[in-house]
């Protein structure tokens, strides 16, 4: 292995001492379809405006699906849906198949489960490395105050 990709992968190990939450992000792609992802790069930025971000890899499938949305949803998944996230994380099949989704904000699907969901419009974007960053203004929200799933170090776990 390269020194620059020893340096990467150490460097991503190093990021995965920060635990986080994990979300599925839903859009309507450039076609209408729906897209989803798992992401765990989901923070906040404002309360006033209501401003959340997250990234996209340039190299990710549905990329150019989400740069062009106006709109998405950010679902933080509960403790119980592990199964969920790696369900948006691969790549290929119908992500939505068999799920009893909603129509939010634009029409942007929204999941039948999860902890907290943030319908939002897209505020800004910015260049960032490999990845895009997506600024999005919150229009709707709830919390269902469910414990949420988190990744930490590689692994999901849950709060104690």
């Amino acid at each position: 292995m390269s020194d620059k990709k020893q340096k990467t992968l150490d460097f991503r190990n190093a990021l995965g001492s920060f635990a986080t939450g994990i979300t599925v992000i839903t859009a309507l792609g450039k076609d209408g379809q729906k897209v989803g992802m798992t992401a765990n790069s989901f923070n906040s930025v404002s309360l006033d405006p209501a401003l959340v971000l997250w990234s996209v890899a340039r190299d990710a499938n549905c990329f150019d699906d989400f740069i062009g949305a106006e709109s998405f949803a950010i679902h933080v998944l509960a403790a119980d849906q592990e199964a969920m996230s790696n369900r948006f994380a691969k790549s290929g099949a119908d992500k939505f198949a068999d799920l009893d989704c909603t129509e939010g904000l634009a029409g942007v699907p929204i999941l039948p489960h999860y902890s907290a969901c943030f319908e939002c419009q897209i505020e800004n974007q910015y260049e960032g490395g490999d990845h895009i960053i997506l600024v999005g203004r919150v229009i709707e929200f709830r919390d269902k105050g469910l414990e949420p799933l988190i990744f930490n170090r590689g692994k999901y776990a849950v709060l104690a």
